[in-house]
């Protein structure tokens, strides 16, 4: 970095701090301070002077009778943005309010509210501001498409969240033409039954090159991967570290069906995928770190996985778990996070009945064999038969990343 712009930094914070022993109350100088931290922690990339920088933002902000609304705005703007950049979601909401005050008469302060309290999986008190901003500004784009999301995701109010979600998107306004809102109105119309209106929303989405393909409707993606609904062992270049882990799959079995009988153990899928029946899940490793509790309990498969198969074992854009689904389960169409992984399952105790949808292909499990796919185009399962199913799901890196990339991605 160069010294001399770090340099400057310095000697203007330390003026700052000059100019504040003499008059603390220094509108001027207390913004400076703030500023100056918050531009030596990005040159120093320090979390430590950015919680001081924040600090500083929030005395400047303490003195709000004394600031000008555009400078209120810019500073308060910037102090919830450093917030949120170290996951301050909480401590925001104060701001927040903050600008509503001041500024009352415009929606951005209370969308941005909302924003922070959907961070905090605050769903019913998002959903509370999002409805105070309709009332007043009911063709308010932002709003509606948060509103429907929420309207989806807390009260699973699918016919209303597609109305809000539509009548958002429509609307064109910042904010809205997003992969995510796309995605939300498409799953709660393929739940109504509205399939071809789905359909047209995931082509709209595809001209906007806001989706991949129809099918794949991934979010967090790496360009110029690969991509194909089925794999076969060799395609994925691990079928050696596949066929290590598949020939004791019968030892495999035995552990996960003697962990079925522990009560409280398999805890139920988390992602509100499931249209009816019991789908659970014993999670071993998840976002590339061992899952310590559970493999305790499964210390084969956990060592198998470990010894061959590091390109799932550091997979943190995935996970490895036994699955069990009962009969009569059936798991609305859906697609994965990303495309930086591939998705295996073994067939563990695999009864008739039993199907998957990728994309346009309908396939069924085998005991002691793989069936792999990729997650992030769309699937959908049914469990027609009369016995409980077991799997064991692998997730690893896509082949085609390198090294580099498998370092620096995102958990996910």
């Amino acid at each position: 970095m160069p010294t001399a712009r770090l340099n400057k930094h310095q000697e203007a914070l330390a003026a700052f701090d000059r100019i504040l022993l003499r008059t603390p109350n220094s509108i001027d100088a207390l913004i400076g301070r703030a500023r100056s931290l918050d531009a030596l922690a990005e040159q120093r990339r320090s979390n430590a002077i950015l919680t001081e920088a924040i600090v500083a933002y929030r005395k400047v902000i303490g003195h709000e009778l004394s600031v000008d609304d555009g400078t209120l705005k810019t500073v308060a703007e910037r102090c919830i943005d450093r917030m949120r950049f170290q996951g301050q979601h909480a401590q925001a909401i104060e701001v927040h309010n903050v600008l509503i005050r001041r500024f009352d008469n415009e929606p951005l302060y209370r969308n941005q509210l909302a924003v922070s309290y959907l961070y905090l999986n605050r769903l019913a008190e998002a959903k509370a501001v999002l409805h105070e901003t309709l009332l007043r500004w009911i063709d308010n784009g932002f709003a509606l498409v948060h509103y429907g999301f929420v309207l989806k995701t807390l009260d699973q109010n699918m016919e209303l969240a597609a109305q809000y979600l539509r009548e958002g998107i429509e609307t064109g306004h910042p904010g809205t033409q997003d992969g995510r809102f796309y995605f939300q109105l498409g799953d709660a119309l393929q739940r109504l039954g509205r399939n071809s209106e789905a359909l047209a929303v995931y082509r709209k989405g595809v001209q906007k090159k806001l989706f991949r393909s129809v099918y794949q409707r991934s979010l967090y993606n790496v360009d110029g991967l690969a991509a194909r609904p089925y794999w076969t062992e060799e395609q994925t270049t691990y079928a050696t570290e596949l066929e290590l882990i598949r020939a004791r799959w019968r030892e495999v079995r035995d552990e996960g069906l003697k962990l079925l009988t522990s009560a409280g153990v398999f805890v139920n899928e988390s992602e509100n995928l499931r249209d009816r029946g019991d789908w659970k899940q014993l999670e071993l490793f998840s976002r590339g770190a061992r899952v310590e509790r559970n493999c305790a309990r499964a210390p084969y498969t956990c060592r198998l996985v470990e010894q061959y198969f590091p390109a799932a074992r550091t997979c943190k854009r995935g996970q490895v778990k036994f699955s069990v689904m009962h009969p009569g389960t059936h798991v609305w169409p859906h697609c994965g996070p990303t495309n930086c992984r591939v998705r295996a399952h073994l067939g563990l105790r695999v009864p008739p009945g039993t199907y998957i949808r990728v994309a346009e292909e309908t396939r069924s499990w085998e005991n002691g064999k793989w069936l792999i796919f990729d997650d992030s185009f769309e699937h959908e399962v049914w469990h027609n038969g009369t016995e409980t199913r077991l799997v064991l799901i692998v997730d690893f890196w896509h082949p085609e990343l390198t090294e580099s990339q498998r370092r620096t991605l995102s958990p996910i």
